[in-house]
């Protein structure tokens, strides 16, 4: 298990578009048929990291609170299948089943999403406004695995609150912490 940080992509970065198959429909999505009327939130997630199965119990719920609030939530994984088969899109639409997702699951085969985004590490969380534009980048709470603190996702929550309410969000925001991407020809 590596500590591998974000990257922090600049705030004000407008979202780099995408065309992604859905392992759940297995259909391709665009971002702007997936975005929320008040909010976008990406998340670049994979089937086996321990960091994104220590969050998976807080991004369920918080995403059934919020897409009815007009927040969209997208997870990517961008993980190369071929050194890492457990992330192949059978198994991503499978997790996402047993995990009751309530959100589409794309896969970015070729890792160009990924790397349009400067994604580094699963889970990395993106949040995007109605237009698209960048707020909040990093991590979901201070809550890792093995270090005992709860799973709250206050980080996160609370930009997409300051959307919701209008309010300026805080601009000190920490990266997330989690395994490194596993890029392909690496």
């Amino acid at each position: 298990m590596s500590d591998t940080p974000s990257n922090m992509l600049p705030l004000g970065t407008i979202a780099p578009d995408f065309n992604l198959l859905n392992s759940i429909s297995d259909k391709y999505q665009e971002l702007q048929s997936l975005k929320g009327d008040k909010g976008t939130v990406i998340m670049f997630i994979c089937n086996h990291c321990p960091f994104v199965i220590h969050v998976n119990p807080a991004i369920v719920p918080m995403a059934k609170t919020y897409q009815k609030k007009g927040i969209g939530f997208i997870a990517i994984s961008s993980n190369d299948v071929e050194k890492y088969p457990q992330d192949a899109p059978h198994l991503m639409k499978q997790l996402a089943l047993d995990q009751s997702y309530t959100f589409p699951y794309l896969y970015d085969e070729t890792q160009e999403v990924a790397k349009a985004y400067n994604a580094a590490c699963t889970p990395d969380f993106y949040l995007f406004d109605k237009n698209l534009k960048l707020v909040y980048r990093g991590q979901l709470d201070d809550s890792r695995p093995g270090n005992s603190l709860p799973l709250t996702g206050n980080d996160l929550r609370n930009a997409i609150e300051a959307i919701l309410n209008k309010e300026k969000i805080n601009q000190h925001q920490k990266p997330s912490i989690g395994c490194s991407i596993k890029w392909a020809n690496n």
